[in-house]
């Protein structure tokens, strides 16, 4: 009789537990337990954290000398304020307009370039049946992203100068006459997007044929049992898969499409102020205006313009990519 009425009270003590327990499944962890919880995450994550911190929202407050006639006196806060005035100079010399146009037209031909001439190369190295061969390739093609921009400045002179330069004493040798690209404008956007893929290309190949690496090799094998060569693969199976790929990069170049490559530039074209009309981008002329004129108000105003349409170019970008494909969309 006392284990049938045990057996018969069990269920109710089941369920006083539970009313009792009920209120705290439901409640939502606090912000404190969230942290003990996360604690290992939250440890990794550390380092970016501090990093932003420190280079990116520490140093918003000298946004405010784009809006003073900064001396050193003064400082920051207590030079003159005067508005506009630093932005109304830099549209009416015209400088903003040649550098943006500048920056712009260089970042949209890297783009294009890197992420064309990278998937070709990704898929010719995917084709490559040797793996030795395969490897060679791609450690080779790598090297020069390694190389840093005062070597490739250096190299290029080593090339293209007038008196000593290997092509104009190849040139030389030939019968012809010398070439003087430093006192020529038309060619130097064409040396400067060959010279930046030759720097990029095996990186941003990299990445691609990581991509490729992960399609589903039974798909291929289907395809090759089908009848398929080896360019309708290409074309109904590995570039369709690298599509997702294509696109968050071109998402996240379009990011710094009005950041240009300080060291390339600088390295290779500079003081040569014969140059600056086709070279001159936003980030070299900060420099000169900083460390040369030491016109800290222009530079800032600069940096502050360039800041404020990178980011209303990644926002379209991203707006437009949502309407077309939201699953592609940052965010």
């Amino acid at each position: 009789m006392k284990r049938v009425s045990k057996e018969m009270n069990a269920p109710e003590q089941t369920q006083e537990q539970v009313a009792v327990i009920r209120p705290y499944i439901n409640k939502k962890p606090t912000f404190l337990q969230n942290i003990i919880r996360y604690r290992t995450l939250l440890f990794m994550c550390l380092p970016a954290v501090l990093f932003f911190i420190a280079f990116s929202y520490a140093p918003l407050p000298g946004i405010w000398v784009a809006f003073v006639k900064y001396n050193y006196r003064d400082g920051i806060f207590g030079s003159k304020f005067i508005g506009l005035d630093n932005f109304k100079f830099l549209f009416s010399s015209g400088k903003l307009t040649m550098l943006t146009r500048n920056t712009l037209l260089y970042n949209l031909a890297f783009i294009l370039t890197e992420n064309v001439i990278a998937v070709f190369m990704a898929i010719l190295i995917n084709e490559i049946r040797s793996y030795w061969f395969k490897k060679i390739s791609q450690t080779v093609m790598f090297l020069p992203y390694f190389i840093s921009a005062v070597l490739v400045g250096l190299l290029v002179y080593n090339i293209f100068n007038y008196d000593y330069g290997f092509l104009n004493s190849l040139l030389v040798k030939m019968g012809a006459e010398r070439w003087a690209p430093y006192s020529e404008t038309s060619c130097w956007p064409w040396l400067i997007v060959i010279i930046n893929l030759w720097q990029k290309t095996g990186y941003n190949s990299i990445v691609y044929f990581a991509a490729i690496m992960g399609i589903d090799s039974s798909i291929i094998e289907a395809a090759e049992i089908d009848g398929a060569n080896g360019f309708q693969r290409i074309r109904y199976i590995i570039l369709p898969s690298l599509k997702p790929t294509m696109v968050i990069l071109l998402l996240f170049a379009m990011g710094g499409i009005i950041k240009g490559n300080f060291g390339l530039f600088y390295n290779i074209v500079g003081k040569n102020s014969l140059l600056y009309p086709v070279t001159d981008i936003i980030e070299t002329y900060v420099y000169r205006a900083t460390m040369n004129d030491f016109n800290f108000s222009t530079a800032s105003a600069v940096g502050l313009y360039q800041s404020v349409f990178g980011f209303v170019i990644v926002m379209v970008c991203n707006w437009v990519v949502k309407k077309i494909e939201p699953d592609y969309s940052l965010f």
